[in-house]
């Protein structure tokens, strides 16, 4: 009888843990049924990217540049200079006021030239009166060498010293001519029209010959005198076309140049060349601004991508691409870089055209990442 009983209980124990065992293999099937699920449903670790996040790897027209850099001046400029000595009279502008070309800006104090205009008109005025006394002397003498009563010679002698008294007379008006001049320089008048950048005078203050009291500077027309290498100044023309950054712009902001010179010298010491571009009038510019940019040398086709996608972590550089909805990393060989429009991009060999690069700003991902696109709405 107790035999009995403890087979029984035996047998009972192992049902009990047959059925736990059955149970606890089907709850695990339901768990990785569920985990397949989910994983069909959403790839695990996947990163959802917008369309703006991928770049198509495109054959393009680059444009060719060469780095230049310099500062603006104004293509029109003149400094007014003192052409008599004496003391400055009368100047009232100062550094940015506006002129006009003819504008009387200041005055030399006049006394003195206006004192040898004077002497002059009063030499020529003694002048005259000498002709007139030869002019009466030399016709009296005619009428009496007519009349047989004076010899030629003595008419001859009349006849020169009326000439010396003309002569005389021309060169006091020259004189007088050239004292007038000299009282019209006394008059400091603006020789373009413009801004006055600098007074380099006071009034009261007396100026020698020569002495710089305003300079005048017309902004209307920048330009950039900028100095390229001999090497580079060989693909330079005229005509070729610049994107410049001025200082204290906006980042984004670009203004237009066009070269309009070339020097046919190179410079003393560095052998580079000046070249000198026209700056398109936009408010805002000044004399002595700082500008760098790219200038436009020419165009070449290639396969290229936005340079800010070139990644540079590892030893060769690479790219990242979406093939299959999932990141690669493809190794690629740069090239020259241009511009498409404003934005800088690099020609490369390894890509596929039409591969999906994604674009720099999203960093790293790593490779074999899934990838998901945003719908489009």
């Amino acid at each position: 009888m107790t035999t009995w009983k403890q087979w029984a209980a035996v047998a009972v124990v192992t049902v009990l843990l047959a059925g736990g065992v059955a149970r606890a293999v089907h709850t695990r099937q339901q768990q990785q049924a569920t985990v397949a699920a989910a994983a069909q449903a959403k790839p695990a670790n996947a990163v959802e990217l917008a369309h703006s996040d991928v770049v198509l790897a495109q054959t393009r027209n680059l444009a060719q540049g060469l780095p230049i850099s310099g500062a603006l001046k104004a293509a029109n400029s003149a400094v007014v200079k003192a052409r008599v000595a004496g003391e400055l009279q009368g100047l009232r502008v100062r550094e940015g006021d506006s002129v006009q070309a003819g504008q009387v800006l200041a005055r030399i104090a006049p006394t003195e030239v206006q004192a040898r205009l004077q002497q002059a008109l009063e030499q020529a005025g003694a002048a005259k009166a000498q002709i007139d006394i030869a002019q009466r002397q030399f016709a009296n003498n005619q009428a009496l060498v007519d009349q047989g009563f004076i010899s030629k010679t003595a008419l001859d002698a009349s006849q020169a010293t009326l000439n010396a008294a003309q002569s005389t007379h021309r060169a006091a008006l020259a004189a007088a001519a050239v004292a007038r001049q000299t009282v019209d320089d006394a008059v400091l008048r603006a020789p373009i029209s413009g801004l006055i950048a600098q007074r380099l005078a006071q009034p009261g203050e007396r100026v020698a010959l020569d002495t710089r009291v305003l300079e005048i500077v017309d902004i209307r027309r920048m330009e950039l005198e900028a100095s390229v290498s001999a090497a580079d100044a060989v693909a330079l023309r005229v005509g070729q076309k610049a994107q410049l950054h001025i200082e204290g712009s906006a980042s984004d902001t670009q203004i237009a140049a066009t070269v309009v010179r070339i020097n046919p010298s190179t410079q003393a010491g560095s052998r580079s060349v000046l070249v000198y571009l026209a700056v398109d009038a936009v408010p805002g510019l000044r004399q002595g601004l700082f500008a760098e940019g790219t200038l436009g040398t020419g165009q070449t086709s290639a396969l290229a991508m936005p340079v800010s996608a070139l990644r540079t972590d590892k030893p060769l550089p690479y790219v990242q691409v979406v093939e299959n909805h999932r990141v690669v990393h493809k190794t690629v060989v740069p090239g020259l870089r241009g511009q498409v429009g404003t934005e800088t991009m690099v020609a490369v060999t390894g890509l596929a055209d039409g591969a999906q690069v994604i674009q720099g700003s999203l960093g790293s991902l790593a490779e074999g990442t899934a990838v998901t696109f945003t719908a489009a709405h």
